[in-house]
């Protein structure tokens, strides 16, 4: 690998490998976008690589030999993860011209997934947690009545669009059309997409929450506000459905992202065309939206096992 020269006081020197940092995670911040939580990720992993290589330019050996030690210490999702941090890294290096090649492009990383099945909400649970919420929203007295509408319509909104918690968190208020019940998400990497609400029940709570929230909503345009006027966080989102689904007696740990696994699945179900749940998600590759077929063969394997016609014939001489 060639590295460019970088002039210093009394002479040149070659650039460190952790030179660029500070410039490359403030390119990850104001031109792509990322969210914080994504940005950190990237200097914890890119920093445990510096420190492991400990040298201006590793070589392919030692950089083979940094894979080998995240194998035996992490679990294979961890592992992908900071081998594409530091990939992503040489990426930025090589497009600015400050490498003249990223030395991934000479080691070949292949993993061997199990397939995990995303975990789903049943129907008759949601159902449940739905009416356990409208009835919270029924006998509310006057001062939570706003903030049991705000609940009811975030979590009517996970179900109705799929929509990350993180997208849910951060919905403007200027990208959420009650007229027309469009909604404009904006997902990993600042890719925005667009979702229409199809429940004209949704759209009527959503439209009873922000007239009940308008005041506050104005005041810094962020859709879903907590009592201080500031955005509902991801983590309140989170402590909210908990709440909600142990007053409801349901046993299960019900997590945000389970109703954009329901969305799909059920959606897939019915007969939803992959593609066309792939846009919904924001799923950048068909891959990804892959995992929830299987998840609904399951389904219909048992549905044939215990629907089939056959099951109620009586064949003469059939085991």
């Amino acid at each position: 690998m060639i590295w460019r020269m970088l002039k210093n006081v009394g002479g040149e020197r070659k650039m460190r490998l952790q030179d660029k940092l500070v410039p490359y995670l403030e390119y990850c911040t104001y031109r792509k976008e990322l969210d914080q939580k994504t940005v950190k990720a990237y200097r914890i992993d890119l920093n445990q690589y510096f420190t492991f290589v400990a040298c201006e330019e590793p070589d392919k050996e030692k950089i083979e030999e940094y894979i080998t030690e995240l194998h035996k210490k992490y679990k294979q999702k961890t592992v992908k993860r900071k081998i594409a941090s530091v990939k992503a890294y040489y990426s930025y290096l090589e497009e600015n011209e400050l490498i003249k090649e990223s030395p991934f492009r000479k080691i070949k990383v292949k993993f061997k997934e199990n397939l995990i099945l995303p975990r789903i909400i049943p129907r008759e649970e949601i159902e449940h947690l739905l009416n356990h919420m409208y009835g919270c929203l029924q006998q509310a007295s006057e001062t939570v009545y706003k903030y049991c509408l705000r609940d009811v319509a975030v979590i009517e909104l996970f179900f109705a669009t799929g929509a990350r918690v993180y997208e849910i968190s951060n919905i403007r208020a200027e990208n959420v059309n009650l007229n027309t019940g469009l909604i404009q998400l904006m997902g990993k990497g600042a890719k925005e997409r667009y979702v229409q609400i199809g429940s004209t029940s949704v759209l009527n709570i959503l439209r009873k929450y922000y007239a009940e929230n308008r005041a506050a909503i104005k005041k810094k345009w962020i859709f879903f506000v907590n009592g201080r006027g500031n955005r509902y966080t991801e983590q309140s989102i989170r402590l909210m459905l908990k709440k909600y689904t142990a007053q409801a007696g349901i046993e299960r740990n019900i997590t945000p992202h389970m109703f954009r696994h329901s969305f799909a699945t059920y959606l897939i179900e019915e007969g939803v065309d992959i593609s066309c749940v792939q846009r919904i998600l924001g799923h950048s590759s068909i891959k990804t939206t892959q995992i929830y077929i299987h998840v609904a063969a399951r389904k219909q394997a048992e549905i044939l096992r215990d629907m089939h016609p056959r099951n109620n014939m009586k064949i003469i001489g059939a085991a």
